[in-house]
């Protein structure tokens, strides 16, 4: 163990997409994968060996450590995702299926909880990408659940769970997806349309993470602090400017991210989904979350908004569907803050995202009502023009960046860590 130890230590580490290295070596090694695929093969054994080699340098060099914790971890789902599996077939009972959940979710709770409880340090059994693999087996779970996923494959789920592209950090897979994109290989003019949006994404994923973040995060963002930080007090100007620049350089370093990560896997002959679509652009708070980390805002819409409302309307608890929504909007984002983290900016941050939702759609709801009384009274509707759209587009894009500013919990050491 102590000779597996050293040699892991001895090899260097290679976060993903995180220097040119990196890409020169993973896309040498994709060579055979997009010639076989051009002639309609899928090299099974070779495209799961250089994941597996991918995946290990993630965890190689000082945190090793972290692949031991990833191996536990994988063979903790698989027991839970093939158990209850094997339950469902026969049996179909909220407390089993809850218990699976749990479970499933339990190696996550400990490594978010773990530094809270612990000085700041982190839980042995964390490693790059915990979240999003959670992700992944907490929805097979309940789409087991729903009847809507029947049948698995050990070899499938393998892997679908520790497929490289999207390993750390999204975007977030749907089992079902994934093994039909990787049962059939797509025909030629198919995969050279796939190679032709992989070369666009990689290039564009260059240019917002290496070029525009780069710009954000580091010539701008760096002296903005400084400067925000020495002049102190509950606001001031640079803060601003903080706001701003981390705002976008979250957008752009992520985006640019997930752009290498769906390229990558259209060169593999996987569509994984888009994370972003232009979310800036979006004229309130509901189109932004269908725009902005959209699988992970579709996985919390599928399977905890919706389950939410599903509990609150069978048990009755509220009367009115429109309070029903609104506690569930609350309720999904406060897990999405949870999920971030325990500190106070996260949970503050999800809050007013679902404040906003519920303002969103109360909105919606007083809009229609004023049309129709206006209707009635022989008078146009309300004005719904270009215009209007780009007040919501600004007030958005505001509202935005100021939770991001939050969110980046740069206002927690302006307010109770600054010292100069």
């Amino acid at each position: 163990m102590q000779g597996l130890i050293q040699w892991l230590q001895s090899i260097p580490n290679w976060q993903p997409y995180g220097e040119p290295k990196y890409f020169a070596w993973l896309l040498a090694f994709l060579i055979p994968i997009v010639v076989a695929m051009f002639f309609g093969r899928r090299l099974k054994i070779y495209q799961s060996l250089v994941s597996l080699g991918f995946i290990v340098v993630m965890y190689t060099g000082a945190s090793y450590h972290q692949l031991f914790a990833l191996v536990a971890y994988v063979v903790w789902q698989t027991i839970i995702v093939f158990a209850y599996h094997a339950y469902r077939k026969e049996h179909d009972t909220f407390p089993v299926f809850a218990g699976a959940v749990f479970l499933a979710i339990l190696p996550l709770i400990f490594v978010k909880v773990t530094p809270a409880i612990n000085d700041g340090n982190n839980s042995l059994l964390g490693f790059l990408g915990i979240s999003y693999l959670t992700f992944r087996s907490v929805a097979m779970i309940m789409e087991m659940r729903d009847g809507v996923l029947k049948e698995i494959k050990l070899s499938t789920f393998l892997r679908f769970m520790l497929f490289m592209p999207t390993i750390s950090s999204g975007p977030i897979d749907r089992y079902r997806r994934f093994e039909e994109d990787y049962d059939n290989v797509p025909d030629r003019e198919e995969y050279l349309n796939l190679i032709e949006k992989a070369v666009w994404y990689l290039m564009l994923g260059f240019f917002y993470k290496y070029v525009l973040a780069y710009f954000f995060g580091t010539i701008l963002l760096v002296p903005l602090k400084a400067q925000a930080l020495a002049i102190g007090g509950f606001l001031n100007w640079p803060t601003i400017g903080v706001m701003y620049a981390y705002g976008f350089d979250l957008f752009f370093d992520f985006a640019g991210y997930s752009m290498f990560a769906v390229a990558i896997s259209y060169l593999m002959g996987i569509k994984i989904p888009m994370n972003f679509n232009q979310p800036f652009k979006s004229p309130n708070i509901k189109d932004f979350w269908n725009r902005w980390h959209i699988s992970l805002s579709f996985w919390f819409r599928d399977f905890v908004f919706m389950r939410i409302v599903f509990v609150l309307v069978k048990n009755k608890i509220f009367k009115n569907r429109n309070v029903t929504s609104s506690v569930a909007y609350i309720l999904n984002m406060l897990i999405m803050g949870f999920w971030h983290g325990e500190y106070w900016y996260y949970i503050a941050y999800g809050l007013l995202h679902g404040l906003a939702m519920v303002v969103n759609d109360a909105w919606i709801r007083k809009k229609k009502k004023v049309n129709k009384e206006r209707r009635l009274a022989g008078k146009g509707p309300l004005p719904s023009n270009k215009w209007t759209k780009a007040l919501g587009i600004v007030v958005t894009f505001q509202f935005v960046m100021i939770t991001f500013l939050l969110f980046s919990g740069f206002l927690d050491q302006l307010w109770f860590h600054n010292i100069k």
